[in-house]
């Protein structure tokens, strides 16, 4: 016997990009939040002799990946921001 949440996806989580800049972090936000893609934001962990220290990671459910691409692709092109598209599998440990 199914249930009938057998047949959901879960634990699909990617990273979408790496962000330096905090301006362009909140334009990709906002825009993320008026397209109703759901996201959270990863900082990693900084170490001694990381150069990266703002550098966050956007990630997203791999069902929205084509349209969030898009929209952070757009962003860059119009506002100029260099993002790193990472799309890979995020590696969340849960439990």
């Amino acid at each position: 016997m199914q249930t009938l949440y057998t047949s959901v996806k879960v634990n699909n989580e990617i990273e979408l990009c790496a962000v330096s800049e905090p301006e362009c972090k909140k334009l990709i936000e906002k825009a993320l939040l008026e397209n109703r893609i759901s996201y959270y934001i990863r900082w990693p962990k900084a170490s001694l002799f990381s150069c990266k220290k703002n550098q966050c990671i956007i990630c997203i459910n791999d069902n929205s990946k084509e349209a969030a691409e898009e929209i952070v692709r757009s962003i860059c092109d119009e506002s100029g921001y260099s993002v790193k598209f990472l799309l890979r599998k995020s590696n969340n440990n849960f439990l």
